[in-house]
């Protein structure tokens, strides 16, 4: 008989004895789980803090007694393993109810999860500053919550930006600041303003590219002094600036472990050491695009390395094939999606890419409620799909999840042209956003359009013979336009090529980019050198949004 411990529930934990039950009927499994819960929703979190999860018990996924009484589980919670000698095959185990003591194993599975990152700056220490990793800091978190009028966010990723949100929710002024230029980093800079736009709309007072030196706890509030020298005061502050691998237990056990700290393990989940495993927020796993290791800590990632992890030790060939990073976040009203690599990932790589953003409408525009997507695609010259990324109102996961998918089946972006997706006029169109990037996409790669990306006009000078070309109405323009650029309508572009001259080139713009098509195609077959500014003044106007506030 198996005698199999697991260190950590949650996901990976929680997926792994499940399995492992449902495989071996008797096989001995202990989990050892430090904090009161076993498995809940990490995700929805913030959503009880912002009272839109109101029933606390729903965030509990799975309890000690039902995995006991339908898995015949021991849970042993409140108990941390503080070491582990893989020789003798044992682990050290603190225990709020036995004290100290040892526990030997046959497989050891490691799913110690990640914890938040706590920068050494003075002041961190403070009882006003919390974090959010599980049931208990939440349930501080919505305490101090109750009692506060102002919150100051550390942090503009996930965490951060789902924090924000629902304590405007809960009536709270709230303050978010990020080290980086933009918040949300798996999104590119021609993405992600719209989110900062979204908050900022609903009140968020947004700082980008500044970080906390020092924290003083005055008492009443906690005072925040930023690099810039501003000082940011509220009645309590909460920590998401990032997390890090829980794996400090692991030091000097043989268990080889990456350069911040991450467990390293092979396709089977297996560590260094034979017949230990592990999974979840805690492991660095390869990267299904570039082949390179990541570390993505997302709830799906960590339910299959359970699934698989079990099957190992079990006899059952099973590998985890790779992350592709797919993800998506609400932002109030808005939703942004992504997967694959970035544009950031791709040029710290050197990659060879392409770029391109449209605009469609969620469903057919004539239909009511009808909303925008912005689109971005990536890809390579062989038309393989590199990454992803969209924001809207509507439609928005559904379509990155049909592009993971694609990207997943090693597809290219002449097979976006060919699918056939489900359409009716409240749900999509005729010829839907997944078509039309395929469209837009085969295009450039066949030669009939060359797209420019908006953030190349700013490095534009005299000496490269470019005039930008918009061709949108006249009324269009009275709205905004690209300083220098030159006007002329579309429909009219035609009867004024005369007016142009050869040896510059044009790099044309319309609202969204389907009419910079039209009179990128016109002038070529013209004799004009031309390109098509992907994303057209839409996405030109969203990268110009600067949501920082400089009080």
């Amino acid at each position: 008989m198996k005698k199999i411990l697991i260190i950590g529930g949650v996901a990976t934990g929680a997926s792994t004895a499940a399995r492992l039950r449902r495989l071996d009927e008797n096989a001995e499994i202990i989990m050892f789980e430090k904090g009161e819960y076993i498995s809940f929703a990490n995700c929805g979190l913030p959503y009880y803090i912002g009272d839109v999860i109101k029933d606390r018990n729903k965030l509990l996924v799975t309890t000690s007694k039902l995995m006991k009484d339908r898995f015949k589980i021991d849970v042993r919670v409140k108990s941390e393993v503080t070491g582990l000698d893989p020789i003798a095959k044992k682990v050290i185990v603190q225990s709020a109810e036995q004290g100290t003591y040892e526990e030997t194993y046959d497989f050891l599975v490691l799913a110690p999860g990640a914890k938040p990152l706590i920068p050494n700056i003075p002041g961190v220490a403070s009882e006003k500053i919390y974090t959010l990793r599980n049931v208990r800091d939440t349930d501080q978190v919505k305490e101090a919550a109750e009692n506060a009028k102002s919150a100051l966010i550390i942090g503009g990723g996930y965490i951060g930006v789902e924090m924000a949100e629902n304590l405007i929710l809960k009536g709270l002024k709230v303050t978010l600041v990020e080290t980086s230029s933009h918040i949300l980093m798996p999104f590119d800079d021609d993405i992600v303003p719209a989110a900062e736009k979204e908050l900022a709309d609903h009140g968020v007072r947004l700082i980008l590219g500044d970080g906390v030196e020092a924290f003083e706890d005055t008492g009443s509030s906690i005072k925040a002094e930023l690099q810039s020298g501003k000082c940011i005061e509220a009645d309590m502050a909460v920590l998401a600036a990032g997390v890090t691998a829980d794996t400090m237990f692991l030091s000097h056990t043989g268990v080889t472990l990456g350069s911040r700290g991450h467990i390293l393990v092979n396709e089977k989940m297996e560590t260094s050491i034979e017949g230990i495993y592990a999974g979840g927020d805690a492991v660095e796993v390869v990267d299904f695009l570039n082949g390179m290791p990541r570390a993505i800590p997302l709830a799906g990632p960590a339910n299959k390395h359970g699934r698989i992890i079990a099957d190992n030790i079990c006899g059952i060939h099973s590998t985890y094939k790779k992350t592709q990073g797919t993800t998506v976040i609400k932002v109030f009203d808005l939703t942004l999606a992504a997967t694959g690599n970035n544009e950031s990932l791709l040029q710290r790589n050197n990659s060879d890419y392409k770029a391109i953003i449209i605009h469609p409408n969620s469903h057919a525009g004539y239909y009511p409620g009808a909303n925008p997507i912005t689109l971005k695609l990536i890809f390579d010259k062989m038309g393989h799909i590199l990454g992803a990324q969209a924001v809207g109102y509507n439609g928005v996961e559904k379509r990155i999840d049909v592009l993971a998918a694609v990207m997943r089946l090693r597809g290219t972006v002449y097979d976006l042209s060919e699918m056939e997706l489900s359409y009716a006029p409240p749900f999509g169109s005729a010829k839907d956003p997944i078509n039309f990037v395929g469209y837009v996409a085969e295009n450039v790669l066949t030669g009939k359009s060359d797209v420019v990306h908006p953030r190349a006009i700013q490095h534009l000078t005299s000496e490269d013979n470019v005039v930008v070309l918009d061709v949108r109405t006249a009324s269009e323009r009275e709205q905004g336009k690209v300083p220098g650029s030159i006007h002329i309508d579309v429909n009219e572009l035609r009867s004024h090529l005369s007016s142009l001259d050869k040896n510059n080139e044009y790099w044309i713009h319309c609202a969204v980019g389907v009419r910079a098509y039209i009179a990128e195609r016109i002038l070529k077959q013209a004799g004009f050198k031309c390109k098509n500014i992907t994303g057209g003044y839409k996405t030109i106007q969203l990268m110009a949004f600067k949501p920082h506030i400089n009080e």
